[in-house]
Parts: structure tokens; sequence; C-alpha cells
């Protein structure tokens, strides 16, 4: 059975869960128990973990759209503190052999609403924003080859 996670970092981290390309569990953690949640029973034999990563974005906003210099502020350490969670990410993943990649914001996609996401996913339980991130951040490699060669590696 092929395992693909998704997480979408932040206060309220969404992790996704895809069993043979079908999303099986969604659940939120918060952002300190990310090492227990990788290096745990959860995500053994992960066969890969996508991760919303918002260093890959060029530019995260303008002063004609976010306005005021405080909310800019803020915006900033907001993403600082992503930034420093998708490199932890990055590192507890690399020491559990489990391969992992980020991709943009805007690559994931618009955010979606729970009537969308259950008609793009199939998924018909409860789910919160955070989520549906975490879900649409590896939808595109659920079905993805394992990249971790030998025994548990699938064409």
């Amino acid at each position: 059975m092929s395992l693909i996670l998704g997480i979408d970092p932040g206060a309220n981290t969404g992790v996704a869960f895809y069993r043979d390309g079908v999303l099986s569990d969604l659940q939120t953690i918060e952002p300190h128990e990310l090492e227990r949640f990788i290096k745990g029973p959860a995500a053994a034999g992960a066969a890969r973990l996508v991760f919303e990563d918002s260093r890959l974005e060029k530019r995260l906003w303008n002063a004609r759209t976010k306005g005021a210099i405080g909310s800019a502020l803020a915006t900033a350490r907001s993403v600082g503190e992503v930034d420093g969670w998708c490199r932890l990410i990055t590192r507890f993943c690399g020491e559990q052999g489990i391969p992992a990649h980020g991709i943009s914001p805007t690559v994931k996609g618009a955010k979606v609403d729970a009537d969308a996401f259950g008609r793009i996913t199939g998924w018909t339980k409860r789910s919160n924003q955070h989520e549906r991130d975490a879900a649409m951040v590896a939808w595109k490699f659920r079905r993805a080859a394992d990249l971790r060669g030998g025994a548990h590696a699938r064409a």
C-alpha cells in the first residue's frame, strides 16, 4: 500500500493521508507536533510527503494588496514562522528517509470550500480549511511513484 502525505504548515497544521491514491484521513495538528508526527507511526512507510512551501513564492504581498505597513509586517512574521516549519519538515523527513518536497501556494491553487473539495476528492466527512489545503497540496501526487527505491518502490 502506498502512503502519500500532504501537509499545510501553519498555526493549525493540516495533514492529509492518501492511501493508494484515495484520500483516507484528514487531521489538524499543532506545529510543535510535526516532529512527533513525521517520526511516528502515522507517517511510517510514507512513500512521499508534500507540503505547502511559502519559501517558493517570489512575491508574497505588495503595498496595494496588503495596505498598512503593520499588516505587511504581521504577514512577514507569519510567513517567517511557516518558512521555519518548512525547514523542519524537510529535516525530519530526511532523518526518517521519507522523500519530501514543497510546492508553492500558487502551484497548489486557490483555497476550496467544503462543497468543492467533496466534488474534487470524493471526501464526504467534515473538514476544515487547513485539512483541505493539506489534501490539495498532495492531490497531484496522490498516485506518484514511491521515491524510496528497494522493495517498497512502485512504478
